[in-house]
């Protein structure tokens, strides 16, 4: 799909005007490459929020402070495992992270609740906005792959909670190389899927964090800020960013 300067002006002014969330991104060599591919992060599809949502209902006492300990643990244990260089697959280390965090607040994480929250991870189910933009995107010929630290057994799970069967042609878990996002080799798979270059792959991150990493690595990166998050201050920005997928299908449309 090929859009004139008169057409780009046209959209970019009506996205200006519909949302103050969205950033165009800043005029680079980016901007005269095509984007045939986006790689997602999980959770600009799937909707974390019921998940938090439970532990307020189990614990409503401390529930803010135990999600917050809770999601910020499991991706500590990440890093912690990459930068050593060991490993320990995403469900383990929500698990241990869930563990620690009960243990932190002197909260009694019996085994029923230990399993209720671990199931939530595979009870989501996509965001209201994604089915009607992939469809766009896929009938515009881009091409869509997961990359995420999830295992494949959660992202299929949550492929088949939402009904997305079909839309991604590759899903692609850090599992499979062993590591976690920030690492190159994490990012490294959506190229060797796609067999494309990194330029013409724009990466779709739901924490501004992943975006930073997506960037450093080469990608065109779009930040999906869905819950609003204050940017990282690493010096590196995001090429786009927006609240919703159709802002990124927009970004991508620009370098159509």
């Amino acid at each position: 799909m090929s859009y004139s300067r008169r057409d780009f002006l046209g959209l970019s002014a009506k996205l200006m005007l519909a949302s103050t969330a969205f950033t165009l991104p800043q005029v680079s060599a980016l901007d005269n490459k095509k984007i045939k591919a986006i790689a997602f992060d999980a959770f600009p599809i799937f909707d974390p929020r019921p998940i938090f949502g439970l532990v307020k209902k189990l614990y409503p006492e401390k529930g803010q402070e135990f999600s917050i300990i809770w999601r910020t643990r499991i991706f500590e244990y990440t890093w912690l495992l990459t930068s050593a260089g060991k490993y320990e697959d995403f469900w383990t280390c929500i698990d241990n992270a869930l563990v620690y965090t009960a243990r932190h607040l002197h909260i009694d994480l019996t085994p029923a609740n230990h399993q209720l929250l671990m199931n939530a991870f595979l009870s989501i189910k996509a965001f209201p906005d994604v089915k009607p933009v992939l469809s766009e995107l896929k009938q515009s010929g881009i091409k869509l792959a997961f990359l995420s630290n999830m295992t494949e057994k959660m992202l299929n799970t949550g492929i088949s909670n939402s009904g997305l069967e079909g839309y991604f042609d590759h899903i692609l878990s850090t599992d499979s190389v062993k590591t976690f996002k920030p690492d190159p080799k994490a990012y490294q798979l959506a190229v060797d899927a796609f067999e494309l270059q990194r330029d013409e792959i724009a990466f779709a991150a739901f924490a501004s964090w992943d975006a930073v990493g997506a960037k450093w690595f080469g990608y065109p990166t779009f930040w999906v800020n869905r819950l609003k998050f204050p940017a990282e201050n690493m010096g590196t920005d995001a090429d786009g960013t927006g609240t919703t997928l159709a802002e990124l299908a927009m970004f991508v449309k620009q370098r159509g």
